[in-house]
């Protein structure tokens, strides 16, 4: 994904995530709510992750150095996994507590008219955010389904807003559902359950998003899609016997560095060799301008290693 949009979905979600808070946490004081209150802790958090993505997006851009001459795009996905940790610490953690100590020392909930107000607002403004990274992620899914696509992207960043803005739309349908029971039964319980239930919704949302950024932290391939290109691309250069392999790791959602081992023609001299690198690096530049970094490692039948791609 190009950095502009992740830039723009990630700070759509950071103007909602604030003025929601805001409006909750004021609610909160107002009726005594448990879930307003767990709704505007959840909030919270969700602004301070957006503030951890917007530098980690401008972190991975830096040039690369001596100490780290493939860049710095994986600092993406290290902020990535911080965000996941605050998620499932803070926020889960937080709605869960807040949830039991509602049930052992229970409070009324008044002036249920300005929650469900604030209620409506939130779904409103999650909502927006919500179909904004939801686009990106549908431009990005193609034909795949759901599921395989969410294991499959490399955008941490537009993944942890899709996560938990659904994750937050579901928080304030539970939130509604707890005030309004409470206030047709006269009892606050409910709003402690709702509590807890959104404190799992984030927990099951937080454990998501910490697997998927830590397969991107330790590093994952490129697309099969990509790969196979690459491979046709190597293969149809004259001088090219067979390619053995094609390696990727994906260092930023774009940025990728691609290792191509390949059987020359023994035949053909050492500039020819030279001459057909350099042809497949600018076909691939050209084609593939995710691909930042590409390595030809000419190989013979005597070091053959088995393809794995």
């Amino acid at each position: 994904m190009a950095g502009h949009e992740s830039r723009g979905v990630i700070l759509t979600a950071l103007a909602a995530n604030v003025g929601i808070a805001v409006a909750k946490f004021a609610a909160a004081a107002i009726t005594g709510s448990s879930a307003m209150v767990t709704e505007g802790v959840h909030s919270l958090v969700d602004s301070t992750n957006q503030l951890l993505l917007l530098y980690g997006t401008r972190q991975m851009r830096r040039p690369p150095t001596a100490t780290h001459p493939l860049g710095y795009g994986r600092e993406l996905y290290f902020w990535s996994f911080v965000v996941a940790i605050l998620v499932f610490s803070l926020g889960a953690g937080v709605s869960l507590y807040e949830g039991v100590e509602h049930l052992m020392h229970p409070v009324p909930t008044t002036d249920v008219l300005v929650a469900f107000v604030v209620l409506g607002v939130g779904i409103v403004l999650e909502g927006w955010s919500t179909m904004a990274a939801l686009r990106q992620f549908n431009t990005e899914r193609g034909p795949k389904s759901v599921f395989r696509a969410i294991r499959d992207t490399k955008d941490a960043p537009n993944l942890i807003v899709l996560l938990e803005n659904s994750g937050a739309v579901a928080g304030l349908v539970i939130a509604g559902v707890g005030v309004g029971l409470s206030a047709l039964t006269g009892s606050p319980l409910y709003d402690g359950i709702a509590s807890i239930l959104i404190g799992l919704v984030l927990a099951v949302t937080a454990v998501m998003l910490l697997v998927e950024a830590k397969g991107l932290l330790i590093g994952e391939a490129a697309d099969p899609r990509l790969v196979k290109e690459l491979r046709r691309i190597a293969e149809g250069h004259e001088g090219i016997v067979a390619v053995k392999e094609v390696l990727t790791v994906h260092q930023a959602p774009d940025m990728v560095v691609a290792i191509i081992s390949a059987d020359f023609d023994d035949a053909i001299s050492a500039r020819a060799v030279e001459q057909t690198v350099a042809s497949i690096e600018r076909e691939v530049s050209k084609q593939f301008p995710v691909v930042t970094r590409v390595y030809i490692r000419p190989m013979g039948q005597e070091n053959e290693t088995p393809a794995t791609a």
